[in-house]
């Protein structure tokens, strides 16, 4: 179950005064997936999917990471954003 804080910081993030680099989106999404789904175990999308191939990529290299690390670490990434982005 997620915590206050995490739920906080996932609403804080849609309202950045600038988008992050999609890089940072990436980080978020892979970040946020692990947190509230835990390790990836779908199947990788094509090659042809790209945007859903680099979402999986994203998600996949937090495997083995605990939801409440992969949550600190969200909320971690989401302050760094803040402080770059408001």
């Amino acid at each position: 179950m997620a915590s206050q804080l995490f739920e906080q910081k996932a609403a804080a993030v849609k309202n950045l005064s600038s988008t992050p680099s999609n890089d940072e989106l990436l980080q978020l999404y892979g970040l946020f997936k692990q947190a509230t789904t835990g390790d990836n175990t779908t199947a990788r999308p094509s090659a042809l999917n790209f945007k859903d191939k680099y979402k999986w990529d994203a998600w996949e290299k937090n495997k083995g990471v605990s939801q409440e690390e992969a949550e600190q670490k969200y909320i971690a990434l989401v302050e760094e954003l803040e402080a770059k982005y408001n």
